[in-house]
């Protein structure tokens, strides 16, 4: 049985992983930061010495979109450096090694249909920078089993996602403004980790897309949550100039995840219907 690294282990997307490696009966560790920062090489050479995996899955990330335009050189150690560490250690030790990138490596600007894996990134903030220096640098390590996979909107159980922070805003505010012109698309969790695990069965490598089918506008999105929750609020579109926010946001930036389906022969759900799916369960975290 071949055994499973998952770093960023206490984050939404490792602990995901988690728990379905758990329910799964696979062999696996978990490592969180406070083991193993992937930006010190030293550090992931004692857990590649300890523990020997033959699959690593990256799930450690900075992805302060805003932030990242000051502290850009902790985005690059987590999300460029830290991929390469990575890449380096499962060349040596004969490691399959699963990274994220993000729909932030483009621009937004395309027309006439979404964005596939033969487009060419061009990031407009730092956070999409770093993420894209870390796609080269792996690659540029000459690693043979690897795979790169794309999402957008994650979301999952705990508090850094869109879905958590729409929850307190609506029990804060008497409205809210939230942008129609940012449009990509809301992905889970748990359909990241089901499709990575699909894919890992089929040794697939390179780089694909990895997102729920479909997409929609972050204010298209805020509306759903709220009609699952029965939050009346009143919701109201603006633009996402109206922020000021320090990180430029690209306005569609929706990745088609057609590639994968088809190289799996798998359906992925639309956004919509896994949404429905989350929210079901959906736990508030305790304050």
């Amino acid at each position: 049985m071949a055994k499973y690294l998952i770093l960023g282990a206490n984050g939404q997307l490792g602990s995901e992983f988690i728990k379905t490696l758990d329910r799964e009966g696979k062999d696996y560790i978990g490592v969180g930061h406070g083991m193993c920062d992937v930006a010190s090489l030293s550090q992931v050479i004692e857990v590649f010495d300890k523990f020997r995996p033959q699959i690593t899955i990256n799930c450690t990330a900075y992805n302060l979109v805003d932030r990242a335009e000051q502290e850009y050189h902790k985005s690059y150690e987590t999300n460029a450096l830290g991929v390469k560490n990575l890449a380096y250690l499962c060349k040596k030790y004969g490691s399959y090694l699963i990274t994220y990138s993000t729909d932030y490596v483009f621009d937004g600007t395309k027309e006439g249909g979404l964005y596939t894996e033969e487009d060419v990134p061009c990031p407009i903030n730092e956070y999409g920078k770093s993420k894209l220096t870390g796609e080269r640098w792996l690659i540029d390590e000459g690693i043979n089993d690897y795979l790169i996979l794309r999402t957008s909107w994650v979301y999952g159980q705990g508090r850094q996602n869109f879905i958590y922070k729409l929850f307190t805003w609506a029990r804060t505010n008497k409205y809210l403004k939230i942008s129609y012109d940012e449009i990509s698309v809301p992905t889970s969790t748990n359909t990241i980790v089901d499709i990575t695990l699909k894919a890992i069965d089929r040794g697939l490598t390179g780089i694909y897309h990895l997102t729920n089918s479909g997409y929609g506008s972050r204010y298209e999105w805020a509306k759903e949550v709220l009609k699952i929750l029965g939050s009346k609020i009143f919701i109201y579109p603006v633009s996402k100039d109206t922020f000021n926010m320090p990180a430029k946001r690209p306005g569609f930036s929706a990745m088609s995840n057609e590639k994968i389906i088809m190289d799996l022969n798998v359906d992925i759900p639309r956004w919509e219907e896994e949404l429905a799916r989350f929210m079901r369960n959906f736990q508030i975290p305790k304050e």
